[in-house]
């Protein structure tokens, strides 16, 4: 039996910026809350979809350097941007069926840490944009 597997080296954009050389790991989610439709008389539960609540959740290396982390993201906190995301760096430019781009426009950064630094190590931060609305290109 076949299986279909792929080594993850993903692209992405925040607020139309690449910093896809400064990410070590990347989330998108696609969450629907449930909305519990059971009647009187249920004995069990049953859910219908409500509002869609996406995430996007990003580890990044900070940066301090022009156009790279802290510049994109200091004037995004309390915002709304979009972001963008594809397994291959070439599906951010030419979507298809194997390397879709999915983006989320309108979503929300609530906080960025400005320093998280430990002797000796690389200093990253880990961001959650929510909200705002999810659309899948494969072509």
């Amino acid at each position: 039996m076949a299986t279909s597997t792929y080594l993850s080296n993903p692209a992405l954009t925040i607020n139309a910026v690449n910093l896809t050389d400064q990410c070590t790991s990347a989330t998108m989610t696609y969450v629907t809350q449930p909305q519990n439709s059971s009647a009187f008389g249920s004995t069990d539960s049953f859910y219908v979809t409500g509002l869609t609540d996406h995430t996007f959740e990003v580890e990044l290396f900070m940066s301090y350097a022009a156009s790279e982390t802290y510049a994109t993201l200091a004037a995004l906190v309390g915002t709304q941007t979009t972001v963008t995301i594809s397994p291959t760096a070439a599906g951010l430019a030419t979507p298809t069926a194997t390397a879709p781009k999915f983006t989320l426009t309108n979503c929300y950064l609530a906080e960025l840490p400005l320093i998280n630094a430990t002797l000796g190590e690389l200093s990253t931060l880990s961001l959650t944009f929510q909200g705002g609305t999810l659309t899948t290109a494969t072509s």
